[in-house]
């Protein structure tokens, strides 16, 4: 095994497996390179069976998810765009942009895959942008990273990163001149009035390091006021708006890959659970799976009386072993059969509804678990 292999094998692992990564270099040197080689190995068939790239459709020969993003990014002349997590730069690089990439998540110590990023930009000129989100933080990468360029988290009352007003000037002056602050982010709540809150502590981030704001989940008018107070640039944050779009902008379809007659007694699945209906109907088998987000959606707990009906009652439709699918046939939503596979799903149909082969169906999913295999442009 020479060198090279091995620092390829290193870099598979880095790239697509946060945690195997981590948890690789607490292992004998042997080992560890068993391990990577071994990880390597698995990761590149997964890759060429599924059609992917580091287990990721993002990347795929079809120009979806975030090359196609950044591609229209750098069509529409943006100075910059943010990225989730370290692992996604290289996409949007891939996608033809070329300016500046504000990494959300915050740094911290020791994540490899964040370090071979920086390096890598660090060789090419790139712009990256880092988060920090806390003092020992800014401390650490003032020693590791000079002249990295960062932008300063504030804490609101989400309570999930950054820096709480009393610790602002403590930020600051840990950068020591030696990381470029470019900038105050505020992440706001998404529901509620908060444009107090968001001018309180601009306020106090202003007066500790005369930067610009970068502000999320505010409406036009509150955008205006907060502008209007406030004697530094504020850019709005649009991530929200754009990724989860409007409803009318796109739809998820799939279509019908089988269909099966069953009658009364019949069982069906892996479960071989029995037909559902004493009538009989028909087994539907429909592309999209969980490999796809099909039934994978963010818990969301029931703000009016309306959505705690509805969550009760499908409640009591699951432990009857019934529930409710995302696709749509013959003008409604039918049932699973089973939990959906990898790839497909099998839905209860009954016997009245006509469905034929290859039909088109359309599917309700949410825009940040949807995995699609093709993105069509219209």
């Amino acid at each position: 095994m020479t060198d090279a292999t091995l620092d390829q094998a290193r870099q598979s692992i880095a790239k697509g497996s946060k945690s195997f990564a981590m948890a690789s270099t607490f292992l004998p040197r042997g080992m560890y390179e068993d391990c990577v080689m071994l990880y390597a190995w698995c990761r590149h068939c997964d890759d060429v069976i599924d059609g992917q790239s580091l287990g990721s459709r993002s990347l795929q020969a079809d120009g979806g998810g975030l090359e196609r993003l950044a591609g229209e990014a750098a069509r529409l002349e943006a100075d910059v765009v943010a990225v989730g997590t370290a692992g996604e730069v290289a996409a949007v690089r891939a996608g033809g942009f070329t300016g500046d990439v504000v990494v959300l998540t915050p740094w911290r110590p020791g994540d490899p895959i964040v370090e071979q990023m920086l390096d890598e930009a660090a060789q090419s000129g790139s712009g990256v942008i880092m988060t920090v989100s806390r003092v020992a933080d800014a401390q650490a990468l003032a020693e590791s990273r000079p002249g990295l360029r960062v932008i300063l988290e504030v804490l609101t009352s989400m309570l999930r990163f950054g820096l709480a007003p009393q610790e602002f000037r403590h930020a600051v002056a840990a950068c020591q001149d030696r990381l470029e602050i470019v900038g105050w982010t505020i992440h706001l709540p998404m529901t509620g009035e908060h444009l107090q809150e968001a001018t309180d502590l601009a306020t106090s981030a202003v007066a500790a390091c005369k930067v610009p704001l970068w502000v999320s989940h505010l409406d036009d008018d509150e955008l205006d006021v907060l502008r209007h107070r406030m004697l530094v640039t504020v850019r709005r944050r649009v991530g929200t708006h754009l990724w989860l779009g409007g409803a009318d902008a796109y739809r998820y379809t799939s279509s019908v890959t089988d269909v099966h007659q069953v009658s009364r007694g019949e069982r069906v699945g892996y479960w071989q659970r029995a037909v559902p209906d004493p009538r009989g109907g028909q087994v539907v088998v429909v592309d999209g799976g969980t490999s796809h987000g099909v039934a994978m959606s963010a818990p969301t707990p029931g703000a009016s009386v309306r959505q705690q009906l509805t969550a009760a009652a499908g409640g009591l439709l699951n432990a009857s072993r019934l529930a409710l699918s995302p696709f749509s046939i013959g003008g409604r939503k039918r049932f699973f059969v089973e939990p959906p596979h990898m790839q497909a799903s099998l839905v209860w149909v009954p016997g009245g509804v006509n469905v034929t082969v290859g039909a088109e169906i359309d599917v309700t999913m949410r825009a940040t678990t949807a995995t699609p295999d093709a993105i069509v442009l219209e």
